[in-house]
């Protein structure tokens, strides 16, 4: 006897269609209606109904008056209350301010998530000017400061994973000199980088590390240069009290789960 397929053996097409519901308001900004997210799915209308019904009612997915339907920020509590997370967050949040203050820069901590980079903690700078990324951002793995240092301090394993996973784009293939970049990062403990999002932002990322020195997350902070203060904090300033916070949160942060 020829093997047998299991992929499918375990189906349940209402999960699928859940799930294919969430998946698709996720990609979208204004909301969709009913017709629209059938239309999109290749389903009646009738199939959708019972879905959206059971979505809105568990709080997933809200109906707005105009009745479109859109993504609650149910899912993304879900995903917070992970416990390395929200250990990592609420160690991080207290010394992350401190360092607001300190610094008058926004900051913000990234962790690995299935090819890609999500933010999961942000301070704002003190100040009326800075730039900053929302939680539960989704960010570069290879065209970004917190990208480059997640890889310089990753295993060769690890980094193989990462590529795997990572969905290339064309902008984004790495030229030949990557490695060495990766490997100065490594050397010098940090990245300093132009912004390739936003002009006139200097990327600054450190890493959190873990036990045995793998790193767990990336401090980063969207540098600016205040040009209404008489002494604005220089570049290589915030990179040593970026340094200092990172070792303050990566020891009690060290025993968390990578």
């Amino acid at each position: 006897m020829g093997e047998i397929d299991t992929s499918d053996r375990y189906r349940a097409p209402a999960l699928d269609k859940g799930l294919d519901i969430l998946e698709l308001l996720a990609t979208t900004v204004e909301g969709l209606s009913q017709a629209e997210i059938a239309k999109a799915l290749d389903r009646s209308p009738n199939e959708i109904y019972r879905m959206l019904d059971r979505l809105v009612r568990r709080h997933y997915v809200s109906r707005t008056p105009e009745d479109r339907y859109e993504l609650t920020l149910k899912l993304f509590a879900l995903a917070h209350e992970r416990p390395p997370i929200r250990r990592l967050v609420s160690l991080a949040m207290p010394v992350m301010r401190r360092l607001a203050r300190a610094a008058d820069q926004a900051f913000h901590i990234v962790v690995y998530d299935r090819g890609d980079l999500v933010v999961v903690a942000q301070a704002d700078s003190p100040g009326y000017w800075s730039v900053s990324i929302r939680v539960g951002s989704r960010i570069g793995l290879l065209n970004t400061g917190s990208g480059h240092v997640l890889m310089a301090f990753a295993s060769a394993a690890e980094r193989a994973l990462m590529l795997e996973e990572h969905e290339m784009l064309p902008e984004e293939l790495a030229p030949p000199e990557f490695e060495e970049r990766l490997n100065l990062v490594r050397a010098q403990g940090y990245e300093a980088m132009q912004s390739q999002q936003t002009e006139g932002v200097l990327n600054i990322s450190v890493p959190i590390l873990g036990p045995n020195g793998s790193v767990i997350a990336v401090l980063t902070s969207p540098y600016i240069r205040r040009l209404d203060t008489s002494r604005p904090p220089s570049p290589e300033q915030v990179v040593r009290l970026m340094l200092a916070a990172s070792r303050e949160i990566s020891k009690p942060a060290g025993d968390l789960p990578s």
